[in-house]
């Protein structure tokens, strides 16, 4: 492969530049408290409208996710373990793509946990 995108371009219609390289701190989520003291912390890359990255923080050991992105929506699988026992959770995820009030870039994921549906929210760190 020589230089051939991994995927269709797709980010023709964002309006929110490039996730490649931003970090995200999450600040809610439906699925467990969050510690504002040590949150989950999560790092992206973004090239051709392939997204992926990883996360660890809080109640996750560690966390890979690979997905891909249409204009300022993305699409995710993730897999992460549990600090409290171990436990490997899988699931899918879609987040829209929002503008902070301080410029900064804000992710509302929905996705399904335990058989239910679950909210998060990440916000850039600009800092």
């Amino acid at each position: 492969m020589t230089g051939s995108p991994i995927i269709e371009d797709v980010t023709a219609t964002a309006t929110l530049p490039s996730l490649d390289g931003r970090r995200f701190r999450m600040v809610s989520s439906t699925t467990s408290a969050v510690d504002p003291e040590s949150p989950s912390i999560f790092e992206y890359f973004e090239r051709d409208g392939a997204i992926w990255g990883g996360y660890e923080g809080d109640t996750v050991t560690f966390g890979k996710f690979v997905g891909t992105r249409t204009g300022d929506t993305i699409w995710v699988s993730f897999v992460h373990v549990l600090k409290a026992d171990g436990t490997v959770v899988t699931g899918d995820g879609e987040s829209e793509l929002e503008l902070t009030d301080e410029g900064g870039i804000r992710l509302v994921e929905h996705y399904e946990m335990h058989g239910l549906p679950q909210l998060s929210v990440c916000e850039e760190i600009t800092a």
